[in-house]
Formats: C-alpha cells, structure tokens, sequence
C-alpha cells in the first residue's frame, strides 16, 4: 500500500476513489516519563521517550488508516493529515489522528 501527503502519485494516475478513511490513536505518557522529559526541559536536550511515544502513537493510526482502507479494496492513500493534540484531564493523554482518500491507482 501506497501511502503519501500528496494529493497523486506520479505516474500512478488514480483510477477510483474509495472514500475517506482514518485512524485514531490515543496513548498516555506515565509519570516517570513526565519526569525525565521536565529533566529534559530544565538541562536541555531531547526526550527520547517523548518521541518514541509519538512514533509509536503515529504509527498505530497509521496502520489503522491502512487497515481500512485495504477493507475497501485500495491499494494507495492519498492526501493523508496528521494531527496531534493533548487529550485528558491534565493533557497527560497524546491522541494522534490520521485521515486520507482511500483510492486504487
């Protein structure tokens, strides 16, 4: 499967369009990585569990998006968005949404 943000592939000209399919995704960050990333943020650096929650939490919606795509007969999604925002109480929650045209090239 063909996954792209762009609206076509070249030379691959879309020859159906299935509809518009998602994934979503929503992960919590536990305390002892709160508490190592606001370490992070007070000596400077990067937070290596931070970005491996984000990682992780992308590529669930991701391959969710892909999973119902393919449940669609497609073989490419195109025009894929990602967006990422803070959920729950305290935001202490990531969630992680993924939408694109589901098509057949």
């Amino acid at each position: 499967m063909i996954l792209t943000t762009t609206n076509n592939i070249e030379n691959k000209p879309v020859k159906e369009y299935l509809g518009i399919v998602s994934g979503e995704t929503i992960i919590g960050a536990n305390i002892f990585k709160d508490f190592f990333a606001g370490i992070r943020d007070i000596v400077g650096g990067r937070s290596g569990s931070y970005e491996r929650v984000l990682r992780e939490a992308k590529d669930t919606a991701l391959k969710e998006m892909e999973q119902q795509a393919q449940k669609l007969g497609a073989n490419a999604i195109v025009g894929i968005d990602l967006d990422y925002e803070t959920v729950g109480k305290s935001g202490g929650m990531l969630m992680v949404t993924s939408s694109g045209t589901a098509v057949k090239i």
